[in-house]
């Protein structure tokens, strides 16, 4: 699964422009794919159907955007200035290499105001974005030829191994695009009784779109979300999880409390490690979306520590990623496939009687 990771991660696709992964991902799940398409939003959806006629469904989903950037404009000395795409962290921007991918890929550096040039206690306030602008070292009328207004841009940063952990940009959330290819191939040896939809969807990072639009579409029985959690660092020693702890298995309003049940009896049964993630309302993610999508879809959120998150170095331990992907392809073995999915009851009228 490294290798994928690597090649994922590397792949440049922030929110509404995420057709370059489209490839990768097809010619990965093609040969085990019953059928596999892009929507009209850019959704991938990967299908293995049960052949079973009125067959219940299961949904497990990923996000496959990353924050970046897009041009906002182009100055008489050939600076490109930008706007962010989704919540990418301001603070890592000065002095980092990017690619503007205009009519071809144009490498630049986002440059910083000298610390020599700074009047007093600039360096006290906080970026703005306004005040950034991207060298290429090309002229105006180069830059003009090349560039144009709504060209996305991507922070240049390349896979690699940090110590016994991996890291890299975008890893949020390609590492949970990896996982559902890892689970949808291995669920593709197995002969279950319930259709399998494999979503990778686009604009989470813009306000969970993809996910929205496919989960109304697909109406699954029931629907997986993956995604990363907060890592512990020394600058967040209390609100994360440390890489290495396993998956963390969301608890909430925004999760079926009978699914979040089988679930975590599935971690115990095969020794999976897990850690309880509260969340208290909204998840932040696309479970928040799919649970509320075609009439209510009972869903449940499984998520891996990620350190550095929406800079350019996220960091992880892929073992929680192993874990992960063990979780979801025993959980749908056990419960969902082998053993059928009416063991579950029906989760849109069976919730649990209010007391």
């Amino acid at each position: 699964m490294r290798d994928f990771i690597k090649k994922l991660s590397d792949a440049r696709g922030v929110s509404g422009f995420e057709y370059r992964m489209s490839d990768i991902i097809k010619e990965r799940l093609t040969p085990v794919a019953d059928e596999i398409h892009t929507d009209i939003l850019g959704n991938i959806i990967a299908v293995k159907r049960s052949g079973s006629e009125n067959a219940k469904s299961i949904m497990i989903e990923a996000h496959m955007d990353e924050v970046g950037l897009m041009v906002l404009d182009t100055d008489e000395n050939g600076f490109i200035l930008f706007t962010n795409i989704g919540g990418i962290d301001l603070r890592t921007l000065p002095s980092a290499e990017v690619t503007v991918h205009g009519k071809k890929d144009v490498w630049g550096v986002v440059g910083a105001k000298p610390p020599h040039l700074q009047s007093a206690g600039e360096d006290k306030k906080g970026i703005k974005i306004t005040d950034l602008s991207i060298d290429t070292g090309l002229t105006a009328e180069e830059v003009k030829k090349l560039v144009s207004v709504g060209d996305s841009i991507t922070i240049n940063s390349e896979f690699s191994e940090l110590g016994s952990l991996i890291c890299g940009k975008s890893l949020d959330d390609r590492v949970g695009a990896a996982a559902v290819c890892d689970v949808f191939e291995r669920l593709g040896r197995i002969n279950l009784d319930l259709d399998v939809y494999a979503v990778f969807a686009v604009q989470e990072e813009v306000g969970s779109r993809g996910a929205k639009v496919s989960a109304n579409a697909l109406k699954p029985d029931m629907a997986i979300v993956i995604d990363v959690t907060h890592g512990l660092t020394p600058d967040n020693p209390d609100n994360g999880f440390k890489t290495g702890s396993g998956v963390a298995v969301a608890k909430g309003p925004n999760i079926n409390p009978e699914l979040f049940d089988k679930v975590t009896e599935t971690a115990k049964r095969y020794n999976i490690k897990t850690e309880l993630e509260i969340e208290g309302g909204d998840t932040g993610t696309d479970a928040w979306v799919t649970q509320t999508a075609a009439g209510g879809i009972p869903t449940v959120l499984l998520s891996v520590p990620l350190k550095y998150m929406h800079t350019s170095v996220e960091t992880m331990d892929i073992k929680d990623l192993y874990a992960l992907s063990n979780l979801i392809t025993l959980f749908i073995q056990d419960y969902a496939g082998l053993y059928r999915l009416d063991r579950l009851g029906d989760f849109r009228v069976g919730q649990r009687p209010l007391r």
